[in-house]
C-alpha cells in the first residue's frame, strides 16, 4: 500500500461529519485550505514537544506563534497553556476551549482545569465544567464531581467514590479527597481504607497503602515502614504488646509476609493469639492472599490454604486464583464454588463465562439434565472468534474457526469523510512526523467518540481503512477493532511485510500464522516500536537476545543497530522463536510464554505435578501481562491461519495439553536450554 502524503484538506468536514462536532471557531481555522508538507514547522514541533517536556514556559512561550493555521495548532496551544495552567486567567482558559472546541485538546485541557478546579474545591465552576467533560474516564475527576455532589447538595456519592478508589493507582487525588470527606461526615467507613491499604500490600504499593492509613489516623503511618520493610519484626513485637488500633496493621503485615514467603504467613496467622485477636473477615483475606501465592508458585496445597478461609470474605483476585488452582488440579466443583463466590461483573467476564460452563459440563454428565443445557446455552452465547474464550467455546458447542465474512468495502464518501475528520488528520500527522504518544491519543479520542453516538461501525471502518492506507498498521486495527456489528477481519488481522514474514518463517520450519499472531501482539507491525525494557522491532528483540540469536544463526554480519532493520528483526525472532518451540517440544503455549517472560520462567510454570489442558495451563500463568499475551497470541495465530489457509482451524489443538517432560523427553537433548 502507498502511505498517504502528510497533508489533506478540512474543507467539508463540518457538512460530512456533523456540525456538532466542531463550533465556528475551528470550523473557520478548518476552512482554511490545504496544509502541505512543512519541514522547518514539523522540526519546530518536534522541539516544542521536547520543551514541554521539560516544562520551559519561555521557549513554549516563544516557539506558539509561529503555528498559526499548522496542521498541529491544537497540541501547540495545548502545551502552550497546560505548562502555566495553575497562572493562567480563567478567560485565558474559556478562550483557548472555545477557539479549539471539538478537538481532543480542548477536552484534554478541560480535564487538567478540572483537576485543578477540585484541587482547589471550586464547586461552581467545576459543575460548570463537569458536563462538558466528553472523555469522563479520569477517575479522580469523576470522585471530584462526586464530591461537588456530596458538598453542594448533601448527594448519596458513597458507592461512587468507593469503587473509584479501590481502583489503585499510585495518585487518586480526587479519590482520596472525596474518601476524606466522606469518612469525616460517616458517610464510609474506615473499613474501605483497610482493603485500599490491602490491596496496595498484595500490589507492593506502600506509598498507596500508607495514604490510605494516613487519611484514618496520621499517627499510623509512622509504623507503617515496619510494617511493610520488616513485616515479621513487626509481628513479633506484637506477640507482647496488641492494642486494638493496630490489629488492622497485623493483617497488612501478614500480607506482606505472605508476598514473600507464603508458608511462613500461615504459619503466623494459624498461631491462637491471631485466630483469637483478628476478625474472621481479616483472617479470610489473609488465607486468600496466602492461598493465591501458592497457586501462582503451583503449590499442591494452594486449595488447602484456600480452605481455612471464608469465600465470601475474600477479594475476587484471590476467588480468581482459587478457581485456576482447582482448575489445574481437575477439581470442577470446587472451580465453580470459586467461580459462584465471585461478584457478578467477574463471572460475567468470558474467562470466567466459559470456566463456569465447563464446570457444569463436568459435573452434570446427563444430556438432558437443566445445568448442562444451561451450560451449553451460554457457551453458544459467548462462541466466536473474537477472541480467546470465544474461540474455545465456540469449539466447544461443535464449531471450528473461520475468518468472518467481511462487510460491505466503505464507499468513497465514507473514505472522504474519514479524510477529511480533523481529529483523524492530526492524530496521523503527529504519528508521521514522530509524536507517536500524542498522535495515539488524538487518534483514540477520536475513534471512541462512536460510544457517545459520533462514530458508528462504518465510520470506524472508514477510519481504519485510511490508517491502512497509510500505514499505521497499529491505528488501523485499534479503529476496527472497535467495532461490533460488522468484522473486517483483514483489518484486524493485516499481513503487511507478507513475502518476508512468509519466506522467513517457511525457510525456519514455523507457521507464518503463527509468526504473525506474535507480531500482531508484540509490536502491531510498528516497525520502529521501542518497549519499556529495551525490546525493538515487529519482534520486540531485546539487544542481547538479538546478539545471541544472531551468533546461534552463523549471521556473522549482525551489528546491534541492525535490530531495528525489518528482514534482520523478522530473521532473528522467528529463529529464536523456533528454538524456543523445538525447546518446548513444539508446544506453541509454552513457546510464547518463553518468548515474553523468558524461558526459565516458562520451564517453571510447566513444572507442577499436573498435565493439564493448554487452555487449563494458560490460565494459570502467573503473570497478568504473560497470561494475556499468550492467550491473545494463540487466538490471533488460529484466525491468521483460517485467513491464510482458507481452512476452518483449531485453537484447542493448538493449545495442546501442558504438564512436566516425559521421562523420554526429559532425556533428549534441549536445543533450547541456553535460551536466554
Amino acid at each position: 500500500m502507498t502511505a498517504l502524503p502528510r497533508w489533506t484538506l478540512f474543507a467539508a468536514a463540518a457538512l460530512l461529519l456533523g456540525a456538532s462536532f466542531f463550533t465556528a471557531p475551528l470550523q473557520a481555522q478548518a476552512a482554511a485550505a490545504a496544509y502541505p508538507d512543512n519541514p522547518r514547522l514539523d522540526a519546530a514541533v518536534l522541539d516544542m514537544a521536547q520543551a514541554y517536556r521539560r516544562r520551559d514556559s519561555r521557549a513554549l512561550a516563544a516557539a506558539l506563534p509561529q503555528f498559526k493555521g499548522y496542521m498541529l495548532e491544537p497540541w501547540a496551544a495545548y502545551w502552550e497553556l497546560s505548562n502555566r495552567l495553575d497562572t493562567a486567567s480563567k478567560a485565558e482558559i474559556l478562550a483557548f476551549l472555545n477557539t479549539y472546541a471539538g478537538t481532543y485538546q480542548e477536552d484534554r485541557l478541560r480535564a487538567d482545569w478540572l483537576l485543578q478546579l477540585g484541587r482547589a474545591a471550586d464547586w461552581q465552576t467545576f459543575n460548570t465544567q463537569y458536563p462538558l467533560y466528553r472523555m469522563g474516564d479520569d477517575r479522580s475527576i469523576q470522585c471530584f464531581a462526586a464530591l461537588a455532589d456530596f458538598v453542594g447538595n448533601r448527594a448519596d456519592v458513597a458507592a461512587t467514590v468507593q469503587a473509584n478508589w479501590l481502583v489503585l493507582r499510585e495518585s487518586e487525588e480526587g479519590c482520596s479527597s472525596a474518601f476524606d470527606a466522606l469518612f469525616k461526615a460517616h458517610k464510609l467507613p474506615a473499613q474501605v481504607a483497610w482493603v485500599r491499604a490491602r490491596l496496595a500490600m498484595e500490589n507492593d504499593r506502600p506509598q498507596v497503602a500508607a495514604q490510605a492509613i494516613g487519611i484514618l489516623d496520621s499517627s499510623w503511618v509512622k509504623g507503617f515502614d515496619t510494617v511493610y520493610q520488616r513485616p515479621a519484626k513487626y509481628l513479633d513485637d506484637k506477640l507482647t504488646a496488641m492494642r486494638p488500633k493496630t490489629r488492622e496493621l497485623v493483617s497488612l503485615a501478614m500480607i506482606r509476609m505472605a508476598e514473600s514467603d507464603y508458608q511462613k504467613a500461615a504459619l503466623q496467622v494459624d498461631k491462637l493469639r491471631w485466630r483469637a485477636q483478628l476478625s474472621p473477615e481479616e483472617r479470610s483475606w489473609v488465607w486468600g492472599v496466602i492461598g493465591k501465592r501458592a497457586a501462582q508458585k503451583q503449590d499442591a496445597d494452594a486449595l488447602s490454604y484456600f480452605a481455612k478461609g471464608n469465600l465470601a470474605q475474600m477479594h475476587e483476585d484471590h476467588l480468581a486464583w482459587g478457581a485456576r488452582a482447582a482448575l489445574r488440579a481437575g477439581q470442577w466443583a470446587r472451580a465453580q464454588a470459586f467461580i459462584n463466590a465471585m461478584p457478578s461483573n467477574l463471572r460475567a467476564d468470558s474467562a470466567w463465562t466459559y470456566w463456569h460452563a465447563r464446570t457444569q459440563l463436568e459435573l452434570s454428565p446427563g444430556a438432558n439434565d437443566p445445568a448442562r443445557v444451561a451450560a451449553l446455552a451460554a457457551l453458544q452465547t459467548l462462541a466466536g472468534t473474537r477472541g480467546f474464550y470465544e474461540m474455545l467455546a465456540l469449539e466447544e458447542t461443535g464449531g471450528r474457526i473461520t475468518a468472518p465474512a467481511r462487510p460491505a468495502p466503505t464507499s468513497a464518501f465514507e473514505r472522504e469523510a474519514a479524510r477529511l475528520n480533523p481529529g483523524l488528520q492530526r492524530g496521523l500527522y503527529a504519528i508521521q512526523i514522530g509524536l507517536r504518544a500524542e498522535g495515539v491519543r488524538e487518534w483514540n479520542y477520536t475513534t471512541n467518540l462512536h460510544q457517545n453516538g459520533g462514530m458508528d461501525d462504518r465510520a470506524l471502518l472508514a477510519a481504519a481503512d485510511m490508517a491502512c492506507r497509510a500505514e499505521v498498521w497499529d491505528r488501523c486495527i485499534n479503529a476496527s477493532d472497535r467495532t461490533r456489528g460488522l468484522v473486517d477481519v483483514e483489518q484486524r488481522f493485516p499481513t503487511p511485510f507478507r513475502q518476508s514474514v512468509v519466506a522467513r518463517s517457511t525457510a525456519v520450519g514455523l507457521d507464518p500464522a503463527y509468526v504473525y499472531g506474535l507480531i500482531r501482539q508484540e509490536s502491531r507491525f510498528i516497525m520502529d516500536a521501542r518497549s519499556g525494557v529495551g525490546a525493538s522491532g515487529l519482534m520486540q528483540v531485546m539487544p542481547a537476545t538479538a546478539k545471541w540469536t544472531a551468533k546461534k544463526l552463523g549471521m556473522t554480519d549482525f551489528a546491534p543497530h541492525k535490530i531495528n532493520d525489518r528482514d534482520t528483526n523478522i530473521a532473528i525472532g522467528t529463529g529464536y522463536l523456533k528454538l524456543a518451540l523445538d525447546s518446548f517440544g513444539g508446544s506453541m503455549p509454552l513457546a510464547a510464554a518463553a518468548y515474553n517472560a523468558g524461558p526459565g520462567r516458562a520451564r517453571l510454570w510447566r513444572s507442577g505435578p499436573f498435565t493439564v489442558e493448554g487452555a487449563i495451563w494458560a490460565e494459570n500463568v502467573p503473570f497478568p501481562e504473560t497470561r494475556d499475551y499468550v492467550k491473545k497470541v494463540l487466538a490471533n495465530t488460529t484466525l491468521y491461519a483460517a485467513m491464510l489457509s482458507g481452512q476452518p482451524q483449531s485453537i484447542k489443538a493448538r493449545l495442546g495439553r501442558i504438564g512436566p517432560p516425559s521421562e523420554a523427553d526429559a532425556a533428549q537433548p534441549d536445543p533450547g536450554v541456553d535460551l536466554p
